[in-house]
């Protein structure tokens, strides 16, 4: 599968040779054992720099009461599109990753959410594509969240995009 050949890196610019599917097994092992209780949430993000979309997808892990950890990945495209189809294309790589680390995280009682950068306020421009990210998330069988709550694309992969 293609997701498993990208390049991740954490918040401070570490590049790892993994996959992402042994990444999140190593980190759920890892922070388990020093007694950790995890979260999952997996976000998407882009900025438009002339013809060129800039992505980030981040995989949050937020230890229960002692921070957080992220794993990013990015990626850069030469399109130019409507900003619906933008939210759209920030949403399926989320769900591309969410797919890739599902098994992972069932197979060790790890919880995960998938959040959407896009505004329930219908006066901003992205809540053009809500009622579709919504029902593309929930039909694939994920907790759905948006802005305010949608951190790990509004605030970690936006940090990195």
């Amino acid at each position: 599968m293609e997701t498993q050949q990208q390049v991740w890196q954490n918040m401070t610019g570490k590049i790892f040779q993994n996959s992402i599917t042994q990444l999140v097994e190593e980190a759920i092992i890892r922070e388990q054992a020093n007694g950790y209780r995890l979260k999952v949430c997996v976000g998407s993000d882009s900025h438009v720099y002339g013809d060129a979309i800039n992505y980030a997808t981040a995989v949050v892990f937020i230890r229960e009461g002692k921070g957080a950890f992220t794993f990013i990945r990015k990626e850069r495209e030469i399109q130019t599109i409507s900003i619906k189809e933008r939210m759209l294309n920030e949403v399926n790589k989320s769900v591309e990753i969410a797919y890739a680390i599902c098994a992972v995280l069932d197979a060790y009682g790890v919880e995960m959410e998938v959040h959407a950068d896009i505004n329930t306020d219908p006066d901003f421009k992205s809540n053009v594509a809500l009622r579709d990210a919504m029902g593309y998330i929930l039909g694939m069988g994920y907790v759905f969240k948006a802005k305010p709550y949608a951190f790990a694309s509004s605030n970690c992969a936006d940090m990195m995009v």
